[in-house]
């Protein structure tokens, strides 16, 4: 049987969301996010393990072990290191989970460094721009793989 978890990994600074830079992130926090991406991946017959850390490693370990667990899929928000993380593209690569890359702003309509990004390389898809719907679009579309 296929496994029913979705891993959510939450890069650096999105502890912040909430008060950070909330004309681009939005108001919503952390917290209220992963409790709309819990309640809907429930409908979807789904569970959600949302983490979220400062650290490329951490990162970089969690995503290997959706992988060594047999996730269903991973979300991932590696916020900046999506465009420095040769080691997360590596991690992805890596496995066979399929890895959506998910942000809540469109980096391609922001700074030039942030137009390429390391973990797109290496995702099944991207979902971006959306604030934080795009999770909740990241899911459904996790779901249906």
């Amino acid at each position: 049987m296929a496994s029913k978890i979705i891993h959510v990994i939450h890069g650096p600074n999105l502890n912040l969301l909430g008060t950070r830079e909330p004309e681009i992130y939005g108001r919503e926090t952390l917290a209220d996010i992963d409790a709309r991406i819990a309640a809907r991946a429930v409908e979807l017959g789904f569970s959600v393990e949302a983490r979220q850390s400062n650290h490329e490693g951490d990162l970089v370990t969690w995503v290997q072990n959706a992988g060594l667990s047999g996730a269903h899929a991973v979300l991932l928000n590696a916020g900046a290191y999506t465009h420095t993380s040769v080691a997360l593209h590596d991690a992805i690569r890596g496995i066979k989970t399929p890895v959506i890359e998910v942000h809540l702003s469109n980096p391609h309509a922001r700074e030039e460094f942030r137009h390429k990004s390391w973990v797109g390389m290496a995702a099944k898809g991207t979902i971006c721009g959306f604030g934080a719907e795009s999770y909740l679009i990241a899911l459904e579309a996790a779901a249906r793989l």
